[in-house]
């Protein structure tokens, strides 16, 4: 029971995040939210977590570093 509520959850925060990609809104937030809830119960999902949160890491470092030059 517990393991179909999370997977409900997940699809939930997808298709969310999707709508949100269409119209303005944090689609970004939705899908990583889909895909914690996913990382609890299967493994290929908690690499993607890990490969999201190497990206976005890198991502705002190279952000922090462009706005401190200016």
């Amino acid at each position: 029971m517990k393991k179909w509520l999370m997977n409900a959850a997940a699809a939930l925060c997808f298709l969310l995040g999707l709508i949100f990609a269409v119209v303005p809104g944090p689609s970004v937030i939705f899908f990583l939210i889909g895909l914690t809830l996913l990382a609890v119960h299967y493994p290929l999902a908690r690499k993607y977590v890990r490969v999201c949160q190497t990206t976005l890491t890198r991502g705002c470092r190279l952000l922090d570093s462009k706005l401190a030059k200016k």
